[in-house]
């Protein structure tokens, strides 16, 4: 019933979209190249944009609340409805595809295979790093007051945060799994739209292997923000190329191409990487500056509140990551420096699977594909930018789609290359049954691989299920450092507490819960002090008590006086609660 219940509602949410989506696209036109799956699938992002848009909308004014969602869900489901009948004769009428060659059934069983654990993924409870930090706490603060406030407490106050409006409205009308279901939306949406992608512009043996890579690439189990940022970054190069291919009337696709942009943009700092190349493809062949302003103006709708707000209040339309410009609000020199080393000591290659890329060039298809060429240098670009920029394979993740698919005909080339040699060095007679025979071989062979990897990553996952408060507390114990100590101030605490390395926790302390490395409540401003005058801080600021994982706990205890001023409340699962003595002394009449 859990699973039912958490699937029964993103049946709801994906139908909405698609009802609000398809209503747009309907008097947008139809694309050069018709493929009823893959417009389905764009009809769906663009109702998740527009979505986020209302709700983004509602939060600005201060009235975001539960009756929004559901009358928006409402609107989208009639909205369904009345589309249904057109879309069942389309569907009915589209071109019946050839039979599958065992090639192609092959890839579609491997594709199922490898879906299987990003289906119970999302079930688990919030475990996962970033989501417990700032996107859940976040969300959670949208959905309580209704509107964007800047939370100073939390690492990125000042971050984009549209795909965040999806998980405080899961948040609003149903619990903190929820927010997951949102996020491996945009992971199967992306995976969909990849393999139909391939399927019109190549073929299905592309079309299955860019899938696949990009399905095993993706996260599905957290409520984080990568995933659905490389949904509309890809989003936004198929409605870019869907414009390309119509006539110069078509500028309407330049418009949406634009408005998902935009939506990537405000969701995350990194999308901004994309827009250059963007705008160097469109100005070569659109210079009319009333489409450009419309294209500029859909672009804008879903992001520039964010960059707006941050430029009015802090002077950084990127608060934090354009102090050095700009000028530093809530963070300080040695927090940015510390941030980049962060991102530096995590950096790494690629993963091998995208490799791949490099040898497309030499694919059969390069000359005759105008499409391809331009996914190619999108891919070269990606890849250069983010060399440059950070090295650290997450903020690869908004280009992965197209890199994956780009890659699928990368691999096509080099095993057929070499099939092309061994055919050259075997006699004709028995050539095509030995390169069947091992054809068959290598596809067995991959399909157990595929099939251990994803029976290994499904236990994984449902080892998190977690249907009852007694198992979910004994998963969060488990995955969560901290968890049991947080969960305890949440409930006695009741002045604000301070977090010593147990950010990790942030979500499941109490709301809010200060003290992190970076920003105004940074450790180096408070720890480093003597345990009276640290105690004494931390009274005259209205703090409680401080959490602290047990590893710091003994270099804390260490200091002299400092069990003279912090009695120890709470111990549990490697962390310590004290309680701030100045804070009862300094509250004495």
């Amino acid at each position: 019933m859990f699973a039912a219940a958490h699937y029964a509602a993103l049946a709801v949410f994906v139908a909405s979209c698609w009802g609000i989506g398809r209503m747009l696209l309907t008097r947008i036109g139809v694309p050069m190249r018709r493929d009823v799956w893959l417009e389905t699938a764009m009809a769906i992002a663009t109702g998740i944009g527009l979505v986020i848009c209302v709700f983004q909308a509602f939060a600005i004014a201060g009235r975001f609340a539960v009756v929004v969602v559901w009358a928006v869900f409402a609107i989208g489901i009639a909205a369904a409805l009345l589309q249904a009948p057109a879309w069942l004769r389309e569907v009915r009428m589209r071109e019946v595809p050839a039979a599958l060659s065992w090639l192609e059934k092959l890839g579609m069983v491997v594709l199922a295979v490898l879906a299987v654990p990003t289906l119970v993924a999302p079930m688990g409870p919030p475990v996962a790093f970033d989501e417990l930090m700032y996107h859940l706490p976040y969300a959670r603060e949208v959905a309580l007051t209704g509107s964007l406030g800047i939370y100073d407490w939390l690492r990125y106050p000042w971050f984009p945060y549209n795909y965040n409006l999806l998980y405080a409205a899961a948040l609003m009308v149903g619990d903190d799994v929820l927010p997951h279901f949102a996020n491996a939306l945009a992971g199967w949406l992306s995976v969909w739209i990849v393999y139909r992608l391939g399927v019109v512009h190549v073929n299905r043996v592309v079309a299955c292997i860019g899938a696949a890579i990009w399905l095993g690439l993706g996260d599905y189990s957290g409520a984080l923000i990568d995933t659905s940022v490389a949904l509309f970054v890809l989003a936004a190069c198929t409605a870019l190329w869907w414009w390309r291919e119509s006539p110069r009337t078509g500028v309407r696709w330049l418009a949406l191409a634009a408005f998902f942009l935009g939506v990537a943009v405000g969701s995350k700092y990194q999308a901004l990487t994309v827009t250059p190349l963007v705008a160097v493809f469109v100005l070569l062949h659109e210079r009319r500056p009333r489409v450009l302003g419309v294209a500029l103006a859909c672009f804008l709708v879903p992001c520039v509140y964010w960059y707006a707000r941050n430029a009015i209040m802090t002077g950084d339309p990127f608060n934090p990551i354009g102090a050095r410009v700009f000028g530093f609000t809530n963070w300080n020199m040695q927090d940015y420096r510390m941030q980049f080393q962060d991102v530096q000591d995590h950096a790494g290659l690629p993963n091998p699977l995208i490799w791949a890329v490099l040898a497309v060039p030499f694919s059969a298809y390069w000359k005759r594909s105008a499409v391809l060429r331009a996914a190619f240098v999108f891919c070269v670009y990606s890849l250069f930018v983010w060399s440059l920029t950070s090295r650290y394979p997450r903020y690869l993740t908004a280009s992965l789609p197209i890199l994956a698919l780009t890659a699928a005909v990368g691999w096509q080339t080099i095993f057929g290359a070499i099939a092309l040699r061994l055919r050259r060095a075997m006699p004709e007679r028995d050539l095509i049954g030995a390169l069947d025979r091992a054809g068959r071989w290598l596809g067995v062979a991959l399909l157990v691989v595929v099939a251990t990897f994803s029976v290994h990553q499904a236990r994984r996952k449902v080892a998190l299920f977690a249907t009852t408060p007694v198992e979910r507390e004994a998963v969060l114990r488990k995955r969560v450092p901290g968890y049991a100590v947080m969960d305890y101030l949440r409930q006695h605490a009741t002045g604000r507490v301070y977090q010593i390395a147990l950010i990790e926790a942030t979500y499941y302390g109490p709301n809010p819960v200060w003290g992190d490395a970076l920003g105004p409540w940074r450790y180096s401003d408070f720890i480093v002090l003597p345990p009276l005058e640290f105690a004494r801080k931390l009274a005259g600021l209205g703090f409680e008590a401080i959490a602290v994982d047990v590893a710091n706990a003994p270099l804390l205890e260490a200091q002299p006086g400092f069990l003279d001023q912090f009695a120890l409340m709470y111990e549990k699962d490697g962390a310590k609660a004290y309680r701030n003595l100045q804070y009862k002394n300094d509250r004495k009449p």
